[in-house]
């Protein structure tokens, strides 16, 4: 029975204690974010046929759907040319202020709004990818996506060293932006803009209340516990976040691989044949029929991609057999955007992956990067960035250093 109770217990204070998976969590925010920016770019010159007023899917046509549907989306508040191009410049600039991790609380709810808005407007444009990016953009919300890899995280690393030397530290950029958003989140509401399905209103302004709540504790309370509760709730909800993130991916392919068995094609070992022989799915003719040219190879990967998604959930607790699943449909989804011509759905399908990569192949990713990053900016002499593996105890990859990212909890930072 004391095993028991001490187990719970460890995992108890293992859940509220830290913000689990800060590399996992960092690595989807730049994945998705990264995802939606390259779409976004790509399809700048035809942005208006896919989600503005000169796409067949009208203003009315959206207009009726939503009607039943209740989905949020801000192209819906006007009509006009010029609010779809500030949606869309929106969506842009929000994308690229994740990527980079400033503000990620708010930037976080700004890119989801900015997802919604355009997907929602245009449901038929999309590939695949387009629904999970759909699904995590309101999951990485709740997530404390900023604590390795982000601008945030420099910020906050400034600040302890500041206050380590006597300094006062005041943000004014956080309240501003609190306040401005704040202010048209009350104008938009009183317009009954939000009317419709409430899941997404009540997230953006649970949000809102939170960050304020944060805010006022911190400059007012007298004592750490008020603080220390806040950080409690905040890593539940980080951690529950994280846990649906990564249900979501398994219930992707569990489902995917499932169905795939009900096929006829995907009985007989063909299926994969046909998508290759398809105009649409066919950028490069030539690489389609050679990889076709082999009935066996086809076969084995018709089989292969079946048995990789039905069994990967249950691969999860096995770290080596899943690392080894992981990279194969990490490759697959590679050859996918490469043959098929899917990029972005690969990509929204690498990230959804990249939650269960092993923190240590993450933390030397980090390592190389940063020493890449070095190289070009600094020359090969250059000081090490903050982050990387050393010998050194003050290094934050430390687990007793109180800079360790692990230890860094700037989730509710507006």
């Amino acid at each position: 029975m004391n095993r028991y109770a001490q187990a719970v217990s460890g995992g108890i204070a293992r859940v509220t204690g830290a913000a689990l998976g800060p590399y996992q969590t960092a690595v989807i925010r730049i994945g998705f974010s990264a995802t939606w920016l390259l779409f976004l770019l790509r399809e700048l010159p035809h942005r208006q046929e896919l989600y503005g007023p000169d796409g067949p899917w009208t203003f009315g046509l959206a207009e009726q759907l939503i009607s039943t549907n209740g989905a949020f989306t801000a192209l819906m508040w006007s009509d006009g040319r010029l609010w779809f191009e500030a949606v869309y410049a929106l969506a842009v600039l929000t994308s690229v202020l994740l990527l980079l991790g400033w503000r990620t609380r708010t930037m976080s709810v700004l890119f989801m709004v900015g997802v919604l808005s355009l997907q929602n407007r245009s449901i038929f444009m999309g590939d695949g990818g387009d629904n999970v990016l759909h699904l995590m953009c309101m999951y990485l919300v709740f997530t404390r996506c900023g604590q390795v890899w982000s601008l945030d995280e420099r910020r906050e690393r400034r600040v302890r060293a500041a206050r380590a030397r006597g300094e006062r530290v005041v943000d004014r950029v956080g309240p501003a932006l609190w306040g401005a958003l704040g202010l048209v989140l009350v104008v938009v509401t009183a317009a009954g803009q939000l009317d419709g399905d409430l899941t997404v209103p009540v997230i953006i302004w649970a949000v809102w209340v939170a960050l304020a709540v944060w805010w006022v504790v911190g400059r007012l309370a007298r004592s750490d516990e008020p603080r220390i509760l806040l950080d409690v709730v905040g890593n539940i909800v980080h951690n529950g976040a994280l846990l649906v993130i990564m249900a979501e991916a398994c219930l992707i392919y569990a489902t995917a691989g499932w169905y795939k068995i009900q096929g006829s094609r995907w009985q007989d070992g063909t299926a994969v044949y046909y998508p290759l022989h398809l105009d649409y799915f066919s950028p490069w003719p030539a690489l389609a029929d050679l990889l076709s040219a082999s009935g066996t190879a086809v076969m084995l990967v018709t089989y292969g991609t079946v048995a990789v998604q039905v069994a990967f959930p249950f691969t999860l607790f096995h770290r080596r057999v899943k690392n080894v699943l992981l990279a194969a449909m990490i490759t697959e989804h590679a050859v996918i955007a490469v043959v098929l011509g899917l990029p972005f759905f690969s990509l929204a399908m690498i990230a959804a992956d990249a939650v269960f990569l092993p923190t240590s192949f993450l933390r030397r990713l980090g390592d190389w990067a940063a020493r890449a990053r070095g190289r070009v900016f600094r020359g090969k002499d250059g000081p090490k960035v903050p982050g990387q593996r050393t010998g050194d105890a003050s290094a934050p990859d430390n687990p007793d250093n109180p800079e360790n990212p692990e230890h860094t909890h700037v989730g509710f930072t507006a």
